[in-house]
């Protein structure tokens, strides 16, 4: 019964969209938005459990805005992937990074050859597996790498996820690519650059 009625909700919406005269170009970014909801009912929904009071999460996560700030510049804000990260996002700071990791999932399962949503899945697993660049978490930063060759965003936020997990030595070089990769004119790369410059200081000063 859940997917039928899921099923006529998606019919619904597209009769709203038609009769209220919403541009086409629109249509995109809403049908994402319902698509991340099925997602969710997918991976989350269980209609035949009986309704329990809600308990929180123990272990709320803060995420640096500042570097949500900077993924935005990098990776956009406003395209169909930034609901599924915008969602991942929440469900990290409401200390349940495994549901961050299976919203990610959800997304390159719907989007398998998209570049965004595959770093993401990298950043989500690093999260969830203590701040580590566990394996999983390296396949999917090496597959985002290999979809967008040319993109600075899958090697820099590998850099951060191996920065986070202290492994300083190892983000330097990924680091660099992303700079490498990045044009003169674009307004994150002084972004990149700092923090470059920032951990080459560091590991200078900590050579013996």
């Amino acid at each position: 019964m859940g997917w039928i009625a899921l099923g006529l909700i998606g019919v619904a919406a597209a009769a709203a969209l038609w009769l209220l005269g919403v541009a086409r170009p629109l249509w995109s970014f809403i049908g994402a938005g319902l698509m991340l909801g099925a997602t969710g009912y997918a991976l989350q929904g269980r209609p035949d459990v009986p309704a329990h009071p809600v308990v929180a999460f123990a272990r709320p996560i803060e995420l640096d805005q500042g570097l949500i700030d900077l993924r935005g510049d990098m990776l956009g804000r406003f395209s169909g992937e930034a609901a599924y990260l915008t969602l991942a996002d929440g469900m990290t700071r409401a200390g349940n990074p495994k549901a961050a990791v299976q919203v990610m999932l959800g997304g390159v399962a719907y989007a398998r050859t998209n570049f965004v949503l595959w770093t993401w899945l990298g950043m989500a697993y690093a999260q969830h597996d203590g701040g580590m660049v566990s394996p999983a978490a390296r396949l999917a930063f090496t597959r985002a790498m290999q979809l967008a060759p040319t993109q600075p965003g899958p090697p820099f936020f590998l850099g951060v996820a191996l920065i986070q997990s202290g492994n300083f030595a190892a983000a330097r070089p990924y680091w660099a690519r992303a700079l490498a990769l990045t044009p003169p004119n674009v307004s994150y790369r002084a972004a990149i650059a700092v923090r470059l410059a920032i951990l080459d200081k560091y590991l200078a000063a900590a050579k013996p």
